[in-house]
């Protein structure tokens, strides 16, 4: 092959080359391009939340919690779809006074008694390490995931994470009792603890009024005869000036 065959060649590829280039120049000159920092409604061929863009991505700040009301949740609470939620232990779990115990103990009376206290039913290591009892709080972390609250359990259910049926749940455990366990009260409300805590600060200003009253009279008796002590607020301005100069 001579050099006419390789000279019709790199034409060819350099005409390729250039034909690339001026579709590109041509494709930026019909659809102008631009920087993130230039872009806006008007250069924009689809909707962009600018907000959520300037914000970092717009990741969802957390949520603060406050803390449970045990109260105003177990007042609120459906018995009729906790025993309906109890149905799904009823092939390990008794709820009848004096039933037996199955794969795990008889739950009648279980609110307010001792962890791992019922007679005749062997526990696991886990629950028996557990201190207290079973109050509406310890209950409801249990029931919400069993192998958190105890770490190596042998109970093979994995929880309840709806919170309104732990606690429809732990309303129908209960009523499971000759002597049920007061519900909690209610949290105050927030106009409630506002007022309590304004009646504090009444109660501490007052009390320090009758303790700037007694050093006053302890002052007084202190005091040589014929003179008077100075004022406090004297005292403090005193105590607050500068030396002038010349002094000594």
């Amino acid at each position: 092959m001579g050099d006419l065959f390789w000279n019709k060649v790199a034409g060819v590829l350099i005409g390729a080359v250039l034909a690339v280039m001026a579709i590109t120049e041509l494709g930026h000159l019909l659809v102008p391009s631009h920087g993130a920092h230039e872009l806006t409604d008007e250069n924009t061929s689809y909707p962009v939340d600018w907000a959520a863009i300037e914000s970092g991505g717009g990741e969802a700040e957390p949520v603060e919690e406050g803390p449970t009301d045990y109260g105003l949740l177990l007042a609120n609470a459906d018995i009729s779809n906790g025993e309906r939620v109890a149905r799904r232990c009823a092939a390990c779990h008794n709820f009848e006074q004096g039933g037996a115990n199955g794969v795990g103990p008889n739950l009648w009376g279980v609110v307010g008694a001792d962890i791992a206290s019922h007679a005749g039913f062997s526990y696991s290591a886990a629950l028996q390490a557990l201190e207290g009892e079973w109050t509406y709080e310890a209950l409801n972390h249990f029931i919400e995931s069993p192998a958190s609250y105890a770490p190596g359990t042998a109970m093979s259910f994995r929880g309840l994470s709806d919170e309104a049926q732990r606690f429809d749940l732990i309303a129908y455990l209960h009523s499971l009792s000759d002597n049920p366990l007061p519900f909690p009260d209610p949290l105050p409300e927030e106009s409630e603890m506002t007022e309590e805590v304004s009646d504090m600060a009444e109660q501490a200003g007052e009390a320090m009024g009758d303790m700037a009253e007694e050093a006053g009279e302890r002052a007084a008796e202190m005091a040589p005869e014929g003179e008077e002590p100075a004022p406090a607020e004297d005292d403090a301005a005193a105590a607050g000036e500068e030396p002038q100069e010349g002094g000594h």
